[in-house]
């Protein structure tokens, strides 16, 4: 069989792509072992929920670990890129608990038990269905060491972190508001609201003063938790009421009294300058409210009705609460008026139920402590982001941070490692679970129901999945990690955690890079969603185009940390690149035998000017690349990788070296291209191996004297002997001679078929370069005849002229066209656009027309006449040209 038949005439990615995927997997090449003659290197996976699906975000963040991952390997690195998946404790019980509802139960009604029991059952059935999306991606991950936040490991490490915080003095428990989801029942950390801004109204409410003097007017947004209030407050500066404050009001509705004070937290420039204090219901009037020993009475209650303490409100919604007080409010002519106002609304982000603020007793974490060394360690360069200004975003969080709410009213997740003591109360604290009370000795303990927010395991993931808190072999060698790639949404969330917790408990930042990458957003602009109808299943493209050519197209034009837009036209651009690939090496292994050498060949005299560039210029593009991956800037090494392999690889390179292969006279000469064309070709498969390995690696394996895969092979290296600056600039005037003939063939219309003759006047320096590409002029411009001088005594009557550099080209008319013909065809031409000319002009001299159209039709006709103007002039200008 020739070795051009080994690769089908049209590239196929589903025949490739799950054989060299398994190929890969079973041979162990993506399984790391310690080595201390190699250097580390180590990516973490963003462990994706087990409740998702693969979407263009998680397609994109593989995408780019596994382009730094496959090209470190190449480089010679010991690389680890390590997999998983997180409980996504909130995520998943509402998951579970919608199966549970579907058999018309409750999961209190089952017990936590076998709740738990479904939970897991629900994780094994669903969660390895995302790893296994991923796979089809080509991440090169080491699946061998794939971790789940709630396996044994590293919920021995959540145990570990935990108690050390707490003999720290880190963790506290306490009563504070926190954010309150009614229908997930669970405290939400301020990251896990999404504040929306709505219109809504602003009511001013009067309360009269308990010694009948007037009343006073106050406004809120929120009417219904009035029934809570505890007091009015107004700012000390704000001379308008400093007559007031001392004073008793009667709360509305309630017939409570309750005193106007001073703090400064109020803004006077709000409603009225006076504001309704709840302390159970807002996180600002409780601050208030502790400064002041006010009263706290919660009026609306964990599931988001009103409260026995709202009277006779008990029972109702909050916004069915809200209508009634108002309309009782308006019974007592206690509304003075009601506005619109603009507003931000807390939102749960993952059932986007509007998020109560509520007083509960709480796990929290200090965070100065801890915040204070991670913001150090990016000032001081040991972190770095990129793009840079995702430090500011970082830095703003860290510099105002507030401690940090763990614990979460659900069953889903890590269980808070303490056990009341049931005798004397004493909270016991252990890594594992206690048979006796620390303080009594009691045997009668129970462990706290609440879980750990998803967060708080997932900040301990570059350390917990290689054995912490063990002294593990994993650990020791392959932490701390290199760069975190991740999208911008989760710096808060994830990667703060992860820098302060790996300070905290590895003396160390866990990576050195942070690579932010931007969302992909619909193509007009929209965030991807089904709901919206505006989500591409990565599936689906795969299926479609393979996963190459996702690949490709996801880091096309990309920038770090901003969006992009999916567009088709990209997935077809990257299609039609595959298929020039495909095409390329058939050509060349069209004319390989199975002993061709894969290395240069030593004699360097015969190498051609046309390999000397190209050797030249690949030189260039390694260095390009090289630059570009370390700065993290894909689209740029996507951009190389086309523009180099479409543009002068497969049309310039392989269409120069072709009289080599077919009209050289000297075997040694024809043996040198080839010899240069397959060492060129391996190389750049392996140059593009890190963003499209499905294919490179089909083709690396039908190349003579390919051995193991290409993913073991050595990163392309710039070879000091390849550069030759003056071939490069030669071949470059070659080209621009090559281009200069094509347009004018095009311009007059001459059959491609047809050769020419062309006629070149320039000094020495030229006619050298000239003589010495006379077979590339000859092939790709289809000059039949050449001839080079200083000057022409004699110049052709009627011909067609273009000036490169110092070279003037001289293509005859006669040579290439038949004038007359010619000039016969532009005549018709002429009155075919000369008519196009009187229509739009008709068209525009037609005032319904113009009135009654749309502004952009009648623009569109204007631009019609105008490039119809432009192309008479240009015809003109050929048959002046013609018959001059």
């Amino acid at each position: 069989m020739k070795l051009s038949e080994q690769l089908p005439k049209t590239y196929n990615p589903h025949q490739v792509e799950e054989k060299w995927y398994e190929f890969w997997e079973k041979e162990g090449y993506f399984t790391p072992e310690a080595d201390e003659d190699k250097t580390p290197f180590t990516i973490m996976m963003p462990p994706p929920n087990v409740t998702g699906e693969l979407h263009l975000g998680h397609a994109l963040d593989s995408t780019l670990q596994d382009i730094i991952i496959r090209w470190r390997r190449m480089q010679g690195y010991n690389t680890l890129w390590l997999p998983g998946t997180d409980h996504a404790s909130i995520a998943t019980e509402v998951k579970v608990v919608e199966q549970i509802r579907e058999e018309g139960l409750s999961k209190e009604q089952i017990g936590r038990e076998k709740f738990l029991d479904k939970a897991w059952d629900w994780t094994e059935e669903y969660g390895g269905k995302i790893t296994d999306q991923i796979r089809k991606l080509g991440a090169s991950c080491d699946w061998t060491r794939e971790r789940f936040t709630l396996d044994e490991g590293c919920s021995k490490a959540v145990r570990e972190a935990f108690v050390r915080l707490y003999e720290d003095g880190l963790i506290y428990r306490g009563d504070y508001i926190v954010n309150w989801c009614p229908d997930c029942e669970t405290s939400l950390s301020d990251l896990e609201v999404e504040h929306e801004e709505e219109t809504g109204k602003l009511y001013y409410i009067r309360y009269p003063f308990a010694d009948d003097s007037g009343y006073i007017t106050v406004a809120t947004t929120r009417p219904e938790t009035m029934l809570g209030d505890t007091a009015v407050a107004v700012d000390p500066d704000d001379e308008r009421y400093q007559q007031h404050t001392g004073k008793t009001v009667i709360l509305p509705l309630m017939e409570r009294p309750i005193p106007i004070i001073k703090d400064e937290f109020v803004d006077s420039d709000f409603g009225t300058g006076m504001v309704k204090v709840t302390p159970a219901h807002d996180p600002n009037d409780f601050e208030i409210g502790e400064r002041h020993d006010l009263e706290k009475i919660q009026v609306i209650d964990y599931q988001g009705f009103m409260s026995a303490e709202a009277g006779e409100y008990v029972g109702l919604s909050r916004q069915e609460c809200r209508e009634q007080v108002i309309e009782d409010l308006k019974e007592a002519d206690l509304l003075e008026k009601v506005e619109d106002h603009e507003h931000a609304v807390g939102h749960c982000y993952r059932c986007d139920e509007i998020v109560e603020p509520m007083i509960s007793k709480q796990w929290f974490v200090e965070m100065e402590p801890l915040a204070e060394p991670a913001i150090e360690a990016v000032k001081e360069g040991e972190v770095n982001f990129v793009p840079e200004r995702f430090e500011r975003v970082y830095m703003n969080w860290m510099e105002n941070i507030e401690d940090w709410c763990i614990s979460r009213q659900l069953w889903w997740g890590h269980r808070i490692p303490v056990w009341y003591c049931q005798d004397c109360g004493a909270e016991n604290v252990a890594r594992e679970e206690p048979e006796n009370c620390s303080e009594c000795g009691s045997e009668n303990l129970e462990q706290e129901e609440d879980v750990l927010d998803t967060w708080f395991s997932s900040g301990l993931w570059p350390f917990s999945t290689l054995g912490w808190p063990g002294e593990t072999e994993d650990l020791e060698y392959f932490y701390p990690t290199e760069v975190l790639v991740t999208g911008r949404d989760i710096i808060f969330f994830w990667v703060a955690r992860m820098i302060f917790t790996g300070i905290y408990n590895m003396d160390e930042p866990p990576f050195s890079n942070v690579y932010v990458h931007g969302l992909i957003l619909a193509s007009d602009g929209r965030k991807m969603s089904k709901s919206l109808g505006t989500g591409i299943d990565p599936l689906d493209v795969i299926e479609d185009y393979g996963a190459d050519t996702l690949r490709f197209m996801l880091i096309t034009g990309s920038t770090p940390g901003n969006d992009r837009r999916f567009r088709e036209e990209r997935l077809e651009a990257s299609r039609n690149f595959a298929n020039k690939i495909w095409n390329a090496s058939r050509f060349m292994l069209m004319n390989l035998e199975e002993d061709t050498p894969k290395s240069l060949p030593e004699d360097s005299e015969k190498i051609s000017p046309a390999s000397r560039w190209m050797l030249h210029r690949f030189n260039e593009i390694v260095d390009d690349i090289n630059t570009n991956m370390e700065k993290f800037l894909f689209g740029e090494v996507s951009q190389t990788l086309y523009d180099f392999i479409w543009g002068e690889f497969c049309d310039w390179y392989l269409e120069l070296i072709k009289p080599h292969l077919y009209d050289a006279e000297d075997e040694k000469e024809k043996q040198t291209a080839l010899r240069t064309g397959q060492y060129l070709l391996g190389e750049i498969l392996k140059l593009l191996h890190p963003v499209m390995p499905f294919i490179t690696e089909e083709i690396w394996q039908k190349l003579p004297g390919s051995e193991g895969s290409i993913m073991l092979q050595d990163w392309p290296k710039i070879r000091g002997e390849c550069f030759d600056v003056e071939a490069c600039e030669n071949m470059q005037i070659l080209q621009e001679v090559i281009r200069s003939i094509r347009n004018i063939r095009n311009e007059m219309n001459v059959d491609p078929g047809r050769g020419i003759k062309a006629l070149f006047s320039a000094g020495d320096e030229y006619q050298d370069i000239l003589e010495n590409g006379r077979d590339y002029i000859a092939e790709l411009a289809g000059v039949d005849e050449i001839q080079i001088a200083g000057e022409f005594a004699e110049r052709p009557e009627k011909a067609a002229t273009a000036v490169v550099r110092e070279i003037e080209i001289i293509l005859p008319l006669e040579e290439m066209i038949n004038i007359d013909q010619e000039i016969a065809r532009l005549e018709k031409e002429k009155s075919e656009v000369e008519a196009e000319i009187e229509r739009a002009r008709g068209k525009l001299a037609n005032d319904d027309f113009v009135e009654k159209a749309p502004d952009e039709i009648v623009q569109e006709e204007r631009d019609k006449l105008e490039e119809y103007r432009q192309e008479m002039e240009q015809i003109k200008a050929r048959i002046d040209e013609l018959e001059g």
